[in-house]
């Protein structure tokens, strides 16, 4: 600290002035609830909404071009043929853009034009993903440019390496995800990793156990499993659950054995205190940073990047999802492979739980949709469980397999299936202690 206040005039200043003006921005737009027109979340999701709101078409215009690059790119740069992940999901991109042009032209077969198939698909997943990642990727080069990463690390490295075994800064992708959106969160992932300061085994951790639904989306779950009278117990509940799983996880294969050459935590000096240091290392990175301009470019073309990517993913991958789940018995097969857990939980009706739970592997909001009118057990541990599988085939694992992050599709079907099981175990208990207390009606 004293380094720090010494230097205020000197080449320090400007660094530290950076470090808390730009980080402050970021803090602003990520994590700060304010109200707009009735509407309270955090200025990230107003700004994607005002734009869906008051330039729609611009905004579809702008998803299209992102579904179309996606689509075409890796046919053109050979990226496609790289591995048969990427062989396969750049022919899903293909067929997400060709679906995206049948719902906005109005063609093809009415099973399709459902209002939870295409019509959900694009309105309510697409449109936002496509406008708040890369208007979040601005934002990000405030939140992680400047400091607060290497600040925040150092603060809750006591905590968060014992018990998830990832770097102190994992915290921010953390808050983001449950703030703002898996999406935002994996992207801020990708980055930390491509800059080194992620091994494989800790970006899997985080990608996998941290990376899931907002704040906001659980408001659509608890309204439709008609949990809003307890939602205050669902939030915190859900919270608690998804950061025990993902403490289990990372002692769990596939993930325990991924590459980890070492803890990269550095040791607080000798002498110095950890807010001192976390400042000090705060104010370096500060120091060492690209100017804003780079910074704000930078940011902006891996969230455009990340965007084309994930875009067409969600349209061929979630409406194949959903018309399993809705014309075929593949999720009442995979049902059988949570019964054991649904059972030893001891729900209401274990078979039924086990097949609606099985289907949030192609779309999280299924088993919502599922058990509508399901027992209260039931939908509580439904609404929790969607939340804490973290892993789900309309949109997150398209985006983690879009990042730089080592996983495959089998280590990501292996992650959510074991984190499904673990998430009923560790609910179900929450669920009928509140129920038999009166804190769930």
């Amino acid at each position: 600290m004293t380094d720090v206040t010494n230097d205020i005039g000197g080449s320090r200043g400007p660094a530290l002035f950076r470090l808390i003006a730009y980080s402050a921005i970021g803090i602003f737009m990520f994590f700060v609830p304010i109200t707009v027109g009735g509407k309270s979340t955090i200025p990230l999701d107003h700004a994607a909404t005002a734009v869906v709101t008051y330039a729609r078409p611009v905004a579809i215009a702008f998803v299209c071009l992102l579904i179309a690059y996606g689509a075409i790119a890796p046919f053109v740069t050979g990226s496609w043929s790289k591995n048969i992940t990427e062989r396969v999901f750049s022919v899903l991109r293909v067929l997400g853009l060709v679906l995206t042009a049948m719902y906005l032209l109005g063609l093809g077969p009415v099973s399709f034009f459902a209002p939870d198939m295409l019509p959900f698909l694009f309105d309510k997943l697409v449109l936002s993903v496509g406008l708040i990642v890369p208007i979040g990727a601005l934002a990000l080069a405030f939140l992680i440019g400047y400091g607060l990463l290497e600040f925040t690390g150092v603060l809750v490295q006591p905590v968060m390496r014992p018990i998830w075994r990832t770097p102190g800064w994992s915290a921010i992708d953390a808050v983001a995800s449950f703030v703002g959106s898996y999406s935002l969160a994996l992207l801020i992932t990708d980055r930390v990793f491509k800059e080194g300061k992620y091994t494989p085994r800790e970006a899997a951790i985080i990608a996998t156990g941290f990376s899931t639904v907002s704040a906001t989306f659980m408001i659509i779950v608890a309204r439709t499993l008609d949990l809003m009278g307890s939602w205050n117990l669902y939030f915190w509940t859900t919270l608690v659950v998804t950061f025990v799983v993902s403490a289990i996880m990372a002692r769990l294969w596939p993930i325990a054995g991924m590459e980890h050459p070492k803890d990269q935590d550095a040791p607080l000096p000798p002498g110095q205190g950890r807010f001192q240091t976390a400042i000090e290392a705060g104010v370096e990175q500060a120091n060492a940073a690209k100017s804003l301009p780079v910074m704000l470019r930078d940011s902006f073309v891996d969230g455009l990047r990340m965007a084309s990517l994930i875009l067409p993913s969600i349209m061929a991958v979630g409406l194949l999802g959903l018309l399993a789940a809705k014309y075929t018995p593949l999720f009442d097969v995979l049902g059988y492979l949570l019964y054991p857990f649904t059972w030893i939980a001891q729900l209401s009706e274990p078979m039924l739980a086990a097949k609606a739970l099985a289907s949030g592997l192609a779309e999280m909001f299924l088993p919502a949709i599922l058990l509508t009118d399901a027992a209260l057990d039931m939908r509580f541990v439904a609404a929790v469980v969607s939340v804490s599988q973290v892993l789900f085939l309309s949109a997150s694992i398209p985006c983690v397999l879009a990042t730089s992050i080592p996983l495959t599709m089998k280590d990501l079907l292996v992650i959510w299936y074991i984190r499904t099981g673990l998430s009923i175990l560790v609910t179900a208990p929450i669920a009928w202690l509140a129920i038999s207390m009166g804190w769930l009606a």
